[in-house]
């Protein structure tokens, strides 16, 4: 899916593998941990290029708007099936160039040719024998495919092992780990904000003027300007960083060592080297068997966060998926699909534009109200209390596309195709406030419930990484619900975005209500808010 950093669809190294590898005993300098971090900034900045831009996209090739949803299939897939053994080989890796730093290079490489290949996608399709005038362009959405599903398996390589790697330079300290978690949030934060921004631009193309040709119009040469400024940040941060920070070659017997090497308590130590050397041997992969067995034997408060996890997810995900697509086709009343009005394509894609520039203003929020978790749980009584109180206000803002839907088709109303316009100025600051508005539940969706499920796990005795497993299912499986029967579901009501949106505000109100009444507080002593979790991929 559209994945939310390690999306919050995907799976860190330490929730695939049985026996992850212990940090070295000493970190690094701070600067090391910035370069790596900053490369969340080159990462992001693409994926917002995605949420703000690639739904339209696939509908100017051709796709339908019921059909459009199921291409965002590969977020979760991917995120299921290759993190896991991304995270595994990077825990075992014996490359000279380190365990880490291979896949992140790979993940990069694989970046630079998906972005391609989707931003040529029209071009290739020309070139196989699709017809510039006409749509679907069948050879195109092959190649845009493709492309996608690289850049999702790519995005998966990448994230995991920089996240890993931070950990690795973190060694043993708690307080450098949740430090080098903070600046790769924060450099999301950055990469959000670049990304949406360069959405939103009109003149990108501009800089790169043979963009244009014959199968790109503007819209496409804008798309693939973005992509070219997002391969260059991406690959400048990776090299930077890759060049920057020395990762030592890795071998099971210097792991067996350095947890060998102290003098204290011999006995406790052979126990330990027995158990490193055994597991360093470890060749199995438990990947879903394991999962499937711990739902089956869940206790309550883990249970309950999931339905609550769950039902929040299948609110968010039509929006995620369609917010651009919402602002171009019903605020602005623009279309993209078939042979349409030039006009009508126009307006479309100005409005896709000002979706961009209201996920901008949702990245700023939604960086500003992380920083502010801790004071704004304390001030409503705990941080279950203000879960349920954010999903009620999501519940509000997905109802208000409907009041902002329905005053723009009124302004529209008498006005022929060729005629429409942008709508009126309140239409386009209430659209734009409920953008802004929906960082402040989004911000906690991306951090409470990640740390509800370390806590619940360490109070029950469970494993973290296997609850945090179980958490992902809780994320990836609306995803993929949703990304199957949303375009289906706003059909069966007439089309458009609207039927999804409503069908959402009501998942969310429900998970506020079962957030506030029967999802269990943490313990007091707990501290919720210093558990680090991923968002925006």
């Amino acid at each position: 899916m559209k994945n939310l950093n390690t999306t919050p669809f995907q799976l860190s190294h330490q929730t695939q593998t049985r026996t992850p590898t212990p940090p070295p005993p000493s970190s690094s300098p701070l600067k090391q941990t910035i370069a790596v971090a900053s490369i969340a900034a080159g990462i992001q900045f693409g994926w917002a290029l995605q949420l703000s831009l690639l739904t339209p996209y696939v509908q100017l090739l051709g796709i339908p708007h019921k059909w459009a949803s199921l291409i965002w299939l590969c977020g979760p897939i991917s995120g299921m099936l290759v993190q896991p053994f991304v995270g595994y080989y990077s825990d075992r890796s014996r490359s000279r160039f380190g365990r880490r730093r291979p896949f992140i290079a790979a993940g990069a490489g694989l970046v630079a040719i998906a972005v391609v290949l989707i931003g040529y996608a029209a071009d290739i399709g020309v070139a196989l024998g699709d017809r510039v005038d006409s749509t679907p362009k069948s050879h195109a959405i092959v190649v845009f495919a493709v492309g996608f599903w690289i850049l999702d398996v790519a995005n998966n390589m990448l994230q995991g092992p920089c996240r890993a790697l931070l950990a690795d330079l973190s060694g043993n300290s708690g307080k450098k780990t949740r430090t080098a978690n903070y600046f790769f949030s924060f450099f999301m934060a950055v990469g959000n904000v670049l990304g949406f921004a360069a959405g939103a631009f009109t003149h990108l193309h501009d800089a790169f003027p043979f963009t244009m040709t014959k199968a790109c119009d503007v819209y496409c040469a804008n798309l693939k300007s973005c992509f070219f400024f997002s391969i260059l940040l991406l690959i400048t941060l990776t090299t930077s960083a890759l060049w920057y920070v020395d990762e030592k070659q890795w071998s099971p017997e210097s792991e067996t060592e350095v947890k060998n090497g102290g003098e204290d308590d011999d006995d406790d130590q052979n126990e330990i080297t027995e158990e490193v050397t055994a597991t360093s041997k470890e060749v199995k992969l438990p990947l879903f068997g394991e999962l499937f067995a711990a739902v089956k034997d869940i206790k309550r408060p883990m249970a309950m966060l999931l339905v609550v996890t769950c039902l929040t997810w299948i609110a968010w995900f039509p929006f995620l998926l369609f917010d651009t697509d919402w602002m171009g086709r019903e605020v602005y009343g623009g279309n993209s699909v078939g042979n349409v009005n030039d006009n009508a394509r126009r307006v479309f894609n100005t409005g896709v534009r000002a979706g961009a520039m209201g996920l901008m203003l949702n990245s700023v929020v939604l960086g500003f109200t992380s920083l502010g978790l801790g004071r704004l749980a304390r001030g409503v009584g705990g941080v279950t209390r203000l879960w349920g109180i954010v999903n009620f206000i999501l519940a509000f803002c997905l109802g208000m596309t409907v009041l902002i839907t329905k005053m723009a088709e009124s302004s529209r109303r008498g006005l022929a195709v060729s005629e429409i316009a942008s709508p009126p100025i309140g239409v386009k600051i209430g659209a734009l406030s409920l953008f802004a508005l929906l960082g402040v539940p989004l911000a906690i969706t991306y951090s409470v419930p990640f740390a509800l499920a370390s806590i619940f796990s360490s109070s029950s005795g469970a494993g973290q990484g296997l609850s945090l497993g179980v958490l992902n299912l809780a994320i990836v499986v609306p995803q993929m619900i949703v990304s199957v029967g949303a375009g289906p579901f706003d059909e069966m009501f007439g089309g458009g975005n609207i039927p999804g949106f409503v069908l959402a505000a009501v998942a969310a109100a429900v998970s506020g209500v079962l957030a506030l009444t029967v999802l269990p507080s943490p313990p007091p002593e707990a501290n919720v808010l210093k558990v680090s979790a991923g968002g925006g991929h």
